[in-house]
């Protein structure tokens, strides 16, 4: 991944107006049936905010990403939220969390980085805690603005998270083209 696509403020600037119209409700609504109101719930990768907001009204939501450009856009816009600079691969919270939620984060990590990200989820999660990430579905991987893409399909999720996370649910979705994305939810094992 290129190291200073998300870190320049006028790329901020414009992944904010790219994704002005993006959300994850309804990948929220999933997480839902899984993880209960009221957990303490730690996104990875909050970006703009804009699903942070929509997980606060059900969730304790620490916010995150790696960005400090985008942690200013967050602290300036959510003054009442809690973000933390985050490495999405080493998770150096200092807590445990009932729930873990990514929307088109960790596609951004290497294959080696990915494995170590869910063993490190794994390690900061509470007993059966729940994960909830969504990725660009698909085989390999490409450079797209400067930045590292690596694409997963259901078969792919099973061999990454198998020893840490029974797979409750691999939902196909379509973001731009039809079934160009998939949601993966999990349980801590």
């Amino acid at each position: 991944m290129s190291k200073d696509y998300y870190k320049t403020k006028e790329s901020v600037e414009e992944y904010i107006e790219l994704a002005k119209d993006v959300n994850g409700a309804e990948l929220i609504e999933e997480l839902k049936k899984y993880l209960p109101a009221k957990s303490k719930l730690l996104e990875i990768g909050s970006g703009p905010g804009t699903d942070w907001k929509i997980l606060i009204e059900t969730y304790q939501v620490i916010g995150s990403d790696n960005s400090k450009e985008f942690l200013d856009h967050l602290n300036k816009n959510i003054p009442n939220g809690k973000f933390f600079h985050l490495d999405a691969i080493t998770l150096e919270v200092g807590q445990k969390f009932d729930g873990i939620y990514s929307n088109k984060v960790l596609h951004h990590l290497k294959d080696n980085e990915l494995a170590d990200s869910i063993k490190r989820q794994y390690e900061v999660l509470n007993p059966e805690g729940i994960i909830c990430h969504s990725f660009w579905k698909g085989e390999g991987s490409e450079y797209f603005k400067g930045m590292f893409v690596n694409y997963h399909n259901e078969e792919g999720f099973k061999e990454f998270f198998q020893d840490y996370f029974e797979i409750l649910a691999t939902i196909p979705y379509t973001e731009f083209e039809e079934n160009d994305s998939i949601l993966l939810i999990g349980k801590r094992k």
